[in-house]
């Protein structure tokens, strides 16, 4: 049972995993609580053993992995297991662990994207919008004089012409954004919202605050409210409309964060010194392993490829 729950882990987090593949590994946890709970573990072994590499040593095509940490004794196993076992369902079926199949609201979503896909919508109201890599939104719903679209994952950019009926409101996470012939661009990664706004003025609530952004513009929010309003250059937040990804002093570990957004699998930058090294530059999305290749050169490090698209940065 271990090393089917293992087996069921190492192939969602190829990339090449189905709908169909994502629909058996749930009926599969499903079967008991005892496969529930290998299977909770094997993702969480999988989280947790990322700083070492999660060296996936193939033996007859099964991944050996290191053995988990000591068990729960006996009674708390029998006394906490059938909870654990709920809890863990829940939590794996509304916030899926290592984002390894979508969440639930994801897979209610309207539209949604794949790795690497990005797609078009002409949406009630002449919206347009353009939708990044692993992106997930609802459809308008019309409010008064106002359409809302929910971004649910993901990064989009919303066009409101000037002939649009109504203007729209984009729900993420904590806040909105409302726009009336304006464009703009909105990332929700979950715990942080960034709005860019390049054409006209967008206005951004988080709770009690408010803030209004002009043509280049940005700011992020979260729960605890608005950030500052920092002016932008155009050409850089615009150009994943074009497949480029640039970066400015950014850190390589986020760097990483980003090109893992774009490409199947799994990169693992296993050399911690370097996760705070910045990185300039301008790449093209469709040549990830290529950009990989040269950040290895320039850091002095190496890429190890493995099974299910996983590359080590060594």
């Amino acid at each position: 049972m271990r090393t089917d729950a293992r087996r069921l882990i190492t192939h969602l987090l190829s990339g090449e995993a189905k709908r169909s593949d994502f629909d058996a590994a749930d009926l599969w946890r499903r079967q008991s609580p005892a496969h529930e709970r290998e299977f909770a573990e094997a993702a969480r072994l999988w989280r947790n053993l990322g700083a070492a590499g999660r060296d996936l040593v193939a033996q007859e095509g099964v991944p050996v992995w290191p053995s988990p940490a000591a068990p729960m004794s006996r009674r708390a196993m029998l006394v906490g297991g059938g909870a654990l076992a709920a809890a863990a369902a829940s939590a794996a079926v509304v916030m899926p662990p290592l984002g390894l199949w979508p969440s639930l609201d994801e897979l209610r979503a309207d539209y949604r994207t794949a790795t690497g896909e990005q797609r078009r919508l002409m949406l009630p109201g002449d919206v347009a919008v353009r939708m990044n890599t692993q992106t997930a939104i609802s459809v308008p719903v019309s409010h008064g004089d106002l359409d809302q679209i929910t971004l649910i994952a993901g990064e989009a950019s919303f066009e409101v012409p000037a002939q649009a009926a109504r203007a729209l409101v984009v729900a993420a996470d904590s806040g909105l954004t409302i726009g009336s012939v304006a464009r703009f661009d909105i990332r929700n990664f979950g715990n942080s919202v960034c709005v860019t706004c390049s054409q006209g003025k967008v206005r951004v609530e988080s709770g009690p605050h408010v803030a209004t952004l002009g043509a280049n513009q940005q700011l992020r929010y979260d729960r605890a409210g608005l950030g500052q309003t920092v002016s932008v250059n155009p050409n850089d937040a615009a150009a994943w409309l074009d497949g480029v990804l640039i970066f400015r002093d950014t850190p390589l570990a986020d760097v990483i964060a980003e090109l893992n957004r774009y490409r199947p699998g799994k990169i693992v930058l296993m050399r911690s010194a370097l996760a705070n090294r910045t990185v300039n530059g301008r790449f093209r999305v469709d040549r990830i392993d290529d950009v990989l290749t040269w950040l290895a050169q320039a850091y002095g490090a190496r890429t190890r490829s493995l099974p299910g698209g996983v590359m080590l940065v060594v």
